[in-house]
């Protein structure tokens, strides 16, 4: 497989030697579910720090399903997929991050409802849907970022103006105790 950068054509190396997580799934008497694993399952029981942890997200996400299927190999493996891609870094992120892809996969059967809608009751409640799940999505998106940098917010100045008779300071500046004149 080659990708095209620029005028170049690179082959395109960095996972092929990784085969990705994936789940096959079994419904077997009783409606008992059996989810088998292969792959590469190395970032998620990393992150989940136990393998309980890591069977009962990867059960989570066997029963996502799609339209008309009550359990769905190929959107499992997307879940586990995407989990995997944004390689968690502990069990709060692995949580969360098949939270979002779960989200995600909501979000994608709204949009293909809406795009099929038949009447204008049908299209005010997908379209309604359809925004919640992709607000939450971004909600989401927004909350592993914060996870991810600890809370730390970073301001950068980029213009100051200092008028006649003012005066600034160049540097790094930190808060401290102020001077208890009394």
């Amino acid at each position: 497989m080659t990708r095209k950068r620029g005028t170049d054509l690179e082959p395109v190396t960095p996972h092929e030697d990784r085969k990705p997580p994936s789940a096959k799934l079994e419904v077997a008497e009783g409606n008992t579910l059996s989810v088998r694993t292969t792959g590469a399952w190395g970032r998620i029981e990393r992150a989940s720090f136990n393998k309980t942890v890591s069977a009962g997200l990867t059960a989570q996400m066997a029963m996502l399903g799609s339209h008309g299927k009550p359990v769905d190999a190929q959107a499992t493996d997307f879940a586990l997929g995407f989990v995997d891609a944004m390689e968690p870094r502990d069990a709060a992120e692995a949580l969360l991050l098949t939270q979002m892809a779960a989200t995600h996969q909501a979000t994608m059967m709204l949009a293909r409802r809406l795009n099929h809608v038949q009447n204008l009751p049908q299209q005010d409640a997908a379209e309604r849907a359809m925004n919640k799940t992709a607000r939450t999505y971004a909600a989401q998106m927004d909350t592993l970022k914060r996870y991810r940098s600890k809370g730390k917010q970073v301001v950068r100045v980029e213009r100051v103006t200092v008028a006649d008779g003012g005066q600034a300071i160049v540097g790094n500046v930190e808060g401290g105790r102020g001077t208890d004149e009394t």
